[in-house]
């Protein structure tokens, strides 16, 4: 599987880079996760107040990235930035399993758009492009949304994940046995190796990760 960025992404955010991670693993529930996230729960609460998220390092990267591309990242939020919003105004992240809850975990710790995806699912190549009036994308809980000018992953079938949401068609499930995990980054390769080693080393303490490749385009 080859993975390449459009010029045209890399035209107007020469900063913007993706650490990937290729792995195999199992899905289950595992509660020995839940006192990392139950930590920075917390953290977030107590420590970040709503109206400070959109000024935070590094997801203030990923709004003015989205703003020259022509987005309005205040309508159509960054998935990093949801997440601090909600944990900000005290709520907790969904449980879903292992995998999904460790990538969650991962988007917080870096603050970075993080997409956990069922390799097996995605067909032929990968280019990531702004999205076009014309597709057509449907949120994992969200319905479809208007990706149009917002970074996407697009396989031989079409958009099956974003910057903003992923799409049910690559989802993680309990049949899922190999991941394909993007790290977004609108500020270079910044810190992006050390957070593949983080993300490595949950998966396989926490999903019987194994078989890793990872590299950064």
């Amino acid at each position: 599987m080859d993975i390449v960025i459009s010029e045209k992404i890399a035209n107007i955010v020469d900063s913007f880079n993706v650490g990937v991670i290729e792995f195999d693993a199992e899905v289950y529930e595992e509660k020995k996760i839940d006192k990392y996230i139950e930590q920075i729960e917390s953290e977030i609460k107590n420590n970040i107040d709503i109206l400070d998220v959109v000024n935070l390092d590094i997801i203030k990267n990923g709004r003015n990235a989205y703003k020259k591309f022509g987005k309005d990242p205040s309508r159509y939020r960054l998935a990093v930035e949801s997440l601090y919003r909600r944990l900000s105004k005290g709520n907790r992240l969904y449980r879903i399993n292992n995998v999904v809850d460790l990538g969650n975990l991962i988007s917080l710790k870096s603050r970075r758009s993080v997409a956990v995806l069922d390799y097996d699912k995605i067909e032929g190549n990968i280019l990531i492009r702004l999205g076009l009036e014309s597709d057509i994308f449907r949120g994992i809980g969200r319905g479809k949304i208007n990706i149009k000018d917002i970074p996407v992953y697009v396989d031989n079938i079409g958009p099956f994940g974003s910057t903003t949401s992923d799409t049910e068609r690559t989802m993680i499930s309990a049949d899922t046995s190999k991941i394909l995990l993007f790290i977004i980054s609108f500020n270079g390769e910044n810190n992006l190796l050390e957070e593949l080693e983080y993300t490595k080393d949950l998966y396989e303490k926490f999903a019987k990760g194994k078989n890793f490749k990872t590299y950064i385009i």
